[in-house]
């Protein structure tokens, strides 16, 4: 076992790319001053003054906040390509002064903060100032929690959240893990419901949605009167595209939600009375008797999850239950509650529920609803009953987080996990609870009675042992409005323009022998632009990482679609992209072994096979870099063929997701079907199993029927033909991730991997 956690090692730290921060031309030959500082809208923002002698071969420019001594989280940081400063209006072409917004800062502080400028040839260099910024009156209270617990560990996956209150003109807050203030909103706006989405924040007023940039810039994106909106409530959530937002009509209170862009164009609408009354009518009862108009809050819609593995909706009603839709056609597909409501009275609702496994509590009163990174089911169910449905249904006396596994063959479903705080906490409104990396929780109690404190919120933060990494309570100052639910984001590397979820690299590290027994990556790329590739393969530096039986001399050979070569190479500095490979980091360490090809590559599919010069044998890594995360196209199916052995000869691939964001994606182990291709000695029992960066096993799958969303997978059409051969559907945050095949009882053959992204 740990020679195999060592093989994953090699398999994902490859992917890190390395800039050297030395010596090259155009770092040494432009000059960028620091000016000085403009305040910007609040203290956390600032606005750095430069001027360049030359921004025409100027990069990118990051910034680095340090972090206040004895502090846990990673400091925040972001990244402004180049042209985004000239379209921003940040940057002046002519004159090359530049205006680099830093926000984040500790307010009523000096802050350190590091600016590195990197150029088109690949080298950069770095620059430090301070920035004093002005204390911030903050009305209401973020910048003075009580610690209940302080942050005292670094195994965290997130260290920022965004809490989501109404308490003052300063909505939402940004606040990092150890506590402290970093970001508040410029609107001038108090409303409860907001989202971080394309690196802004989106908080809505009546019936308006604004887009405040982290700069502290922001702009009206939407007025929806004009189809029928009265407001926003509760919360915004991801959606397909963008953004989905609950809102009330004249006519129904609670019950439309509105899938709009990231500039607020609206892209779908569900009507939730609709869908219910026309299931109704479709099943013989009598919707009247269940959906009712204004000013009858019915139905209390306060979250949605869109589910991108069966193109779902799950959509969260407080006073009855959550409910499953299918995205396009508003189909019903489940729902799970309390069947002591009124809703369960109906046979045409009836017919849709779930049925709960012996020991498991339904969700009533719930919050939050999100897909976890396993397609499980994550909500905060606060114990409280209906408010105006009758019968009311159960109450508990305490709320907690509880997570659900959904069997969608044999409708049922099964708690998993809970939080439930020895029963002690009474939190019968609000909240939330949102997974980050896998059971890694940001756990918002809100609108807690305590029995001597008062009213007030606490916020948990749990790292993947289960252990509270901190606890803050916060003062209710206006009910629920402090933190009516916070949601962990990531701006440790935030990249502007943003890089959206995508699978952007794949590694795949097998036996390389003769015959079949070869070396084969294989990708897709769809969309409209070429996409610029790098394809590397390494043999005689991986015994570095302690692997013996390497590939001595590797030969890397490019195909496309029709089986046309596109380009062969053996030693990597013969490319004529070699320079570039070394600019970026990305040349392989040794001239003599590796072999490397750089190429703009059209979309298209694609295959990258691995052979031994000279008929060699022994373990190789094929990798292929997608060097344009920002295009309009994507490594949308990339796969691995090796043969399967026992010990260190397994087949191994690595994949990186996104950049900041989530995706979707099913990965595949096949073995007896690639018979059916003509390949010999298919591995005959495959058997999947994930890793994250830090070798932790989050997912295995043997026989891909017996993996619970199976369903899944056949709705995406991905089932494989044979029974004994692996599936596994995952929405993981982005990270770097490692599947190894190994053959069950010790088997050996050629085998498969695949990654398909769903995004």
């Amino acid at each position: 076992m740990k020679n195999l956690l060592a093989s994953v090692t090699v398999a994902t730290g490859l992917f890190i790319l390395f800039i050297p921060f030395a010596g090259s031309n155009q770092a040494d030959d432009t000059t960028i001053r620091i000016n000085g500082h403009t305040p910007g809208a609040t203290p956390f923002i600032s606005k750095v003054s430069l001027i360049a002698s030359n921004t025409a071969v100027l990069k990118e420019i990051q910034f680095k906040i340090n972090p206040k001594p004895g502090s846990f989280s990673r400091p925040l940081s972001a990244t402004y390509a180049n042209n985004y400063l000239v379209d921003r209006g940040f940057e002046n072409l002519q004159t090359g002064e530049i205006m680099l917004p830093v926000y984040g800062l500790y307010a009523g502080y000096a802050n350190t903060v590091t600016l590195t400028y990197r150029f088109n040839d690949g080298s950069s260099k770095q620059a430090h100032t301070t920035i004093r910024t002005a204390t911030f009156d903050d009305p209401c209270g973020y910048d003075n929690p009580t610690f209940l617990q302080h942050r005292t560990s670094t195994t965290l996956s997130y260290d920022y959240f965004l809490a989501k209150g109404g308490c003052s003109h300063f909505s939402p807050a940004i606040i990092d893990t150890d506590g402290a203030l970093r970001w508040v909103g410029t609107s001038g706006f108090a409303n409860t419901p907001a989202t971080f989405f394309d690196n802004a924040v989106y908080l809505p007023h009546a019936a308006q949605l604004f887009r405040i940039e982290l700069d502290g810039s922001y702009t009206q994106i939407g007025d929806y009167r004009s189809i029928g909106v009265s407001f926003f409530h509760h919360n915004i959530d991801r959606g397909k595209v963008g953004i989905i937002l609950d809102a009330t009509t004249a006519s129904f209170a609670e019950s439309l939600n509105i899938e709009v862009d990231a500039w607020g164009n609206v892209l779908k609408t569900w009507n939730l009375a609709n869908i219910i009354s026309a299931a109704m009518r479709a099943g013989g009862d009598d919707p009247s008797q269940f959906v009712y108009p204004q000013p009858a809050d019915w139905f209390h819609n306060n979250a949605v999850a869109y589910n991108r593995a069966d193109d779902s909706l799950i959509v969260s009603s407080r006073e009855n239950f959550l409910i499953c839709i299918d995205y396009e056609t508003g189909a019903i597909k489940w729902i799970l509650g309390d069947p002591t409501k009124k809703w369960h009275q109906f046979p045409s609702l009836r017919r849709y529920a779930l049925t709960l496994a012996p020991g498991s509590l339904p969700p009533i009163g719930q919050h939050a609803i999100s897909v976890t990174y396993d397609q499980n089911i994550l909500v905060f169910d606060n114990g409280q009953r209906s408010g105006t449905q009758w019968p009311y249904g159960q109450q508990r006396s305490y709320a907690s987080p509880r997570k659900y596994k959904l069997d969608l063959n044999a409708k049922t479903a099964t708690e998993i996990w809970n939080f439930e705080m020895g029963q002690n906490i009474n939190c019968p409104f609000c909240a939330s609870v949102y997974e980050d990396a896998p059971f890694n929780y940001l756990i918002d109690y809100t609108f807690v009675n305590g029995a001597t404190t008062g009213r007030h919120s606490q916020l948990i933060g749990l790292n993947a042992a289960g252990e509270t990494i901190f606890r803050y309570q916060y003062p209710s100052l206006s009910g629920c409005l402090v933190a009516f639910n916070s949601i962990p984001i990531h701006l440790e590397n935030t990249k502007f323009p943003r890089v959206g979820p995508k699978a952007l690299n794949l590694s795949t590290r097998g036996t390389v022998s003769t015959g079949d027994n070869v070396l084969i990556n294989g990708f897709i790329i769809r969309g409209t632009d070429p996409n610029a590739i790098i394809v590397r393969a390494l043999g005689p530096s991986l015994a570095g990482f302690g692997l013996s039986g390497v590939l001595a001399d590797p030969v890397l050979n490019l195909y496309n679609s029709s089986g046309v070569l596109v380009k062969t190479n053996d030693n990597w500095h013969d490319d004529f992209g070699a320079a570039f490979m070394e600019a970026t980091g990305l040349a392989p360490s040794d001239p003599a072994e590796s072999a490397a090809l750089l190429r703009n590559l059209a979309p298209g599919a694609y295959t990258v096979v691995v052979t031994g010069k000279n008929s060699t044998e022994g373990i190789s890594l094929a990798e292929v870099y997608d060097l344009s995360p920002q295009s309009n196209s994507k490594l949308a199916n990339i796969s691995g063929r090796s043969f399967v052995g026992t010990g260190d000869n397994v087949l191994i691939s690595g994949f990186i997701i996104g950049d900041v964001d989530s995706a979707t994606v099913v990965v595949r182990a096949l073995g007896p079907s690639l018979g059916s291709f003509g390949v010999s000695n298919p591995l005959s029992d495959p058997v999947l199993t994930i890793y994250d960066s830090k070798g932790a096993v989050i997912a295995s799958n043997d026989n891909w029927q017996d993996d619970h969303n199976a369903i899944l997978v056949q709705r995406n059409r991905l089932a494989p033909s044979n029974a004994l051969e692996s599936a596994i559907v995952l929405h993981l945050p982005a990270g770097s991730y490692t599947a190894i095949v190994r053959g069950a009882n010790g088997a050996t053959g050629n085998a498969l991997v695949e990654v398909y992204d769903l995004h």
